[in-house]
């Protein structure tokens, strides 16, 4: 592990944690903890459980993605290089955006755009689909069906496929975020992330079918 290198992660990672801190006496003790597709709030819960939550996001992301290489028998992760390096430090990134937004709103007690985290999870999923075809094959990251992982030729297409998709997907939500209804904006996320996450499965099944024939 290069320590130099993980600095700058541990840094984005403690930024929710600080931010918690500085505004932990301002906060009431019961605070909310959801919100519905309106920005509503519909649940509430102590304010100790933005702890769990702000080491849940950024902090198990990084720990998850800092194990994986060493219980990779296969050194398949190694081999990718920077590449790994880089999307593990938009994943960090990314949760700990999005710990600092959470943790924001429950100060304020709303949410003044809801719109805006599902703008984020479609950038996102457009950065994901750009690294999708330079994940090799392995047993943490990826599209992992017993088809992928059977075959090579299968994992290679499959992901090219999910790249794409997964671009192109992420733009339209993010077009959607900008231009749509929060009623419609809601419905349209989670029937393209449906999507996004079996069109792939279901597609590494007909290309193994197809090698079987």
């Amino acid at each position: 592990m290069n320590i130099k290198r993980e600095i700058p992660l541990l840094i984005v990672v403690l930024i929710p944690f600080v931010y918690l801190a500085y505004i932990w006496n301002s906060l009431p003790e019961t605070v909310p903890i959801h919100w519905n597709y309106k920005g509503e709030i519909d649940d509430w819960g102590n304010k100790s459980s933005l702890i769990f939550l702000t080491f849940l996001l950024p902090g198990l992301t990084y720990i998850v993605f800092t194990v994986i290489p060493f219980i990779d028998t296969k050194k398949r992760i190694q081999a990718m290089g920077k590449k790994y390096d880089n999307l593990k430090f938009l994943m960090v990134l990314f949760m700990s955006a999005l710990a600092v937004f959470i943790i924001y709103s429950v100060k304020e007690q709303s949410i003044t755009n809801p719109s805006f985290i599902i703008l984020a999870i479609g950038l996102l999923f457009m950065l994901l689909g750009n690294y999708m075809k330079t994940i090799k094959a392995n047993y943490f990251i990826g599209i992992r069906t017993p088809w992928t992982l059977e075959h090579e030729s299968v994992w290679k297409s499959t992901h090219k496929l999910a790249g794409e998709i997964w671009f192109i997907g992420g733009l339209a939500i993010v077009i959607s975020s900008l231009t749509t209804s929060k009623d419609f904006n809601g419905v349209f996320f989670i029937s393209v992330t449906v999507l996004l996450a079996l069109i792939p499965v279901v597609y590494s099944y007909l290309e193994y079918r197809k090698l079987k024939k």
